[in-house]
């Protein structure tokens, strides 16, 4: 069902280069358009040394897969299975949808859909000496690996894919800038935050802070706030859509 609650704005979307179709749908729900704004395109890796990192990852005591992206390209490496008593952990909803999607039906994903609920689930407490297979890519979910070898597990790294820059147009620069209908800015990853803003011009940096910030969790909300974004509203997930309903939530219910 279409509303009109987000009518006029735009939603500056900063999801990687071809991967803004799910904002797009779910902005269009409240009556939103989008402008792209992506900082890095996704490029699969597919070389012997990925291969034989993420089969070594995927025998592990536990396999934890950091984003819908990472199970994609795992998946064009090598046919996903699990092992009888071997759980495979996902960061939210999305990414077992993408396991689901492979082949895989009963991940676990915790249901505050971010590091710090991926790191309270039963399955990550008990780890002292287990091995643990972390599907990602170069630089991903950097809180993930480090709190897990704290808790003493060693941890089997297979770089999947990579997030390459991309510089952003002068043509979308000034599309930004020429905005001058309300903005929301969904934020579902920090690295892309800070890389849009340092690819900015001062001018339009000062103008995209501007726009109301919806965060996909906490963490993100306090990053916004520490960047400079004065007006920032949490989301239950970074998921599209939860982001556009907690948006609209915010204009219907302001003080709730």
């Amino acid at each position: 069902m279409v509303d009109d609650t987000l009518a006029g704005c735009y939603v500056i979307s900063l999801r990687p280069v071809g991967a803004h179709a799910g904002m797009r749908r779910a902005a269009a729900e409240h009556g939103a358009r989008v402008l792209a704004l992506s900082p890095w395109k996704l490029v699969q890796r597919d070389d012997a040394l990925t291969r034989d990192s993420l089969r070594r990852a995927l025998e592990c005591d536990r396999v934890l897969f950091s984003s819908p992206a990472a199970v994609r390209a795992a998946a064009s490496l090598q046919p996903l299975r699990m092992r009888p008593g071997q759980p495979w952990l996902t960061i939210g909803a999305s990414t077992a949808a993408a396991l689901c999607h492979a082949g895989v039906s009963t991940a676990i994903s915790p249901a505050r859909m971010d590091s710090e609920g991926l790191l309270a689930l039963p399955e990550l407490q008990q780890i002292d000496g287990l091995t643990i297979g972390v599907v990602t890519a170069p630089d991903g979910r950097y809180l993930l690996p480090a709190t897990l070898q704290r808790r003493g597990a060693r941890i089997v790294r297979a770089d999947v894919y990579a997030r390459e820059s991309r510089a952003l147009s002068p043509r979308t620069i000034r599309d930004l800038q020429a905005i001058s209908a309300p903005m929301w800015l969904p934020v579902s990853s920090g690295e892309a935050l800070q890389r849009v803003l340092s690819a900015l011009p001062m001018a339009t940096q000062a103008h995209l802070r501007q726009a109301r910030v919806v965060a996909g969790s906490t963490r993100l909300a306090e990053l916004a706030q520490t960047l400079g974004f004065m007006d920032v509203v949490q989301a239950g997930s970074a998921r599209p859509r939860d982001l556009m309903a907690a948006a609209a939530r915010a204009i219907s219910h302001p003080l709730a």
